[in-house]
């Protein structure tokens, strides 16, 4: 009867054990899935402060320059174009961040989005450059040689507003750089988090 009783009491406790690993498991599990979603919700958040900031400018902030300052029509609307083509990066990024679901796709599936992600953010760089390259070169062209209304005259005036352009250019750049480096940290722990979540999978 002792025997019986032991072999009992051996046996709950095993079940307890194992479900006490289930448990632990499922925490490890949680843990890991939540500290990979708060990666994604930053990445998520600075994508859409992005992408609103480039509405601005597209929306307000330029056309209020145009509206207040001899800059012609052509310019505008040569700069309001190539601003809208610029926003491509931006709305194909967050599709595919509206896809990333951590409960309703496997590790596979979300491994496959963020390789999609990184693939634009490598082709945004040179889309970047080309984009405000030509903008720039275009608008200098139609307001340099053709716009009559402002008279630009090559000397201190104009230097000076080139100057500026210049430097908030090397300002955005740092900027870019910093945020970059965010990014990258923030891309590493939802690669990481994928990657110790698919054992779970296993």
């Amino acid at each position: 009867m002792e025997l019986e009783e032991l072999k009992a009491s051996w046996n709950a406790f095993d079940k307890r054990l194992a479900e006490s690993d289930i448990i632990n498991l499922r925490m490890v599990k949680e843990m890991i899935a939540q500290k990979t979603r708060r990666a994604f919700d930053r990445i998520y958040g600075l994508n859409v402060y992005y992408f609103a900031v480039s509405l601005l400018i597209l929306g307000v902030v330029f056309p209020y320059v145009y509206m207040n300052t001899p800059i012609s029509t052509t310019s505008f609307v040569i700069v309001e174009t190539i601003l809208v083509i610029g926003l491509y990066p931006h709305i194909k990024k967050l599709n595919l961040l509206s896809k990333f679901n951590l409960e309703g796709k496997s590790c596979h599936e979300l491994s496959s989005l963020v390789l999609q992600y990184k693939k634009v953010c490598h082709n945004e760089t040179y889309w970047t450059i080309a984009i405000v390259s030509i903008a720039m070169v275009a608008f200098y062209i139609t307001e340099l040689g053709f716009n009559q209304q402002a008279s630009y005259v090559l000397g201190t005036r104009v230097l000076l507003v080139m100057g500026l352009t210049l430097l908030t250019f090397a300002l955005a750049y740092v900027i870019a750089q910093w945020q970059r480096r965010r990014h990258a940290t923030q891309m590493q722990e939802i690669e990481q988090g994928l990657e110790e979540l698919r054992e779970f999978e296993r």
